[in-house]
């Protein structure tokens, strides 16, 4: 009788392992497939980041800030004559 206890246990504990075991690889593979679409936007993030870094360096350019002023602003270098130096 003890035989016959002792192997359903180790059939249920053998039927609890697989599951715990399925169970354990349909978490991984959803993990993984998490990890995966995170790392794709992280890369279009950094990418974006770029981007963003590079238009603000051309913004930012000298030329780009002489161009502006003289075209949108009317802005000019003021000619020798009409440079005054004030002294204290």
């Amino acid at each position: 009788m003890s035989l016959r206890v002792l192997a359903t246990l180790l059939v249920l504990a053998n039927i609890a392992s697989a599951i715990g075991v399925v169970f354990a690889r349909h978490e991984h593979r959803q993990l993984f497939i998490q990890l995966t679409a995170l790392e794709k936007a992280r890369d279009e993030l950094n990418i974006e980041f770029g981007r963003l870094q590079l238009e603000q360096a051309t913004w930012a350019e000298s030329n780009r800030i002489d161009q502006v002023a003289r075209e949108k602003l009317g802005m000019k270098f003021p000619e020798s004559n009409e440079i005054v130096v004030v002294r204290p």
